[in-house]
């Protein structure tokens, strides 16, 4: 067995030992930390495939910010996992059955699955002095610019919609006004009391 080989076998497994003990750890701290193993070894599966951008976008992106903030979330948040399992528990044949009937489809589809023609030139890495990152920098600005914008528009719509349906105003909360307090009048601002010697307020 080469190296390559037994570094691809020995992410492979790591990935799928992680995703699974995501799934199944009773403690959610664990199934964090178990997740970040996940993501670290599919970002060594990356580099391996030559994709060592995606690779490091993953770490930076998931493993740095994302995994971290489900951990601190965790953590921080006095949440009753017991009572939420309870809960879970009644849903279980249902989940069961959606879960059997996805690994059927995925068992079909991977029963006729079949490569296009000319899907190793297009998936190879880049030969010469380019880069992965300056290869895929040339890909999505030269080639496929319209689209990269298109679904940045897309997604910058998505999140005003989702904090405009997000968004409440409560009569019962004092908010601030930036325009109030720009166009306010010094002289009303204040008010000056004259406290007597030996007085209270």
């Amino acid at each position: 067995m080469t190296a390559a080989a037994f570094a691809f076998y020995a992410f492979a497994l790591t990935t799928l030992v992680g995703g699974l003990f995501t799934v199944l750890s009773r403690n959610p701290v664990h199934s964090v930390l178990w997740l970040i193993l996940a993501f670290l070894s599919s970002a060594g599966l990356f580099v391996m495939l030559g994709a060592e951008f995606v690779a490091m976008l993953l770490m930076i992106v998931y493993v740095g910010a994302v995994a971290v903030l489900f951990l601190f979330v965790v953590m921080m948040l006095d949440i009753d996992f017991a009572e939420l399992k309870a809960e879970m528990a009644k849903y279980m044949p249902l989940a069961l059955l959606i879960g059997i009937i996805i690994l059927m489809q995925l068992f079909m589809a991977f029963g006729v699955w079949n490569f296009s023609d000319g899907a190793a030139e297009r998936v190879a890495a880049p030969q010469g002095d380019v880069q992965n990152a300056v290869a895929l920098g040339q890909l999505v600005y030269d080639k496929y610019l319209m689209l990269f914008q298109l679904a940045g528009l897309i997604l910058l719509v998505a999140m005003i919609g989702a904090i405009v349906l997000t968004m409440r105003h409560r009569s019962d909360i004092k908010r601030q006004s930036p325009i109030a307090q720009m166009m306010r009048d010094p002289a009303k601002a204040m008010e000056l009391k004259d406290v007597k010697p030996g007085q209270g307020l």
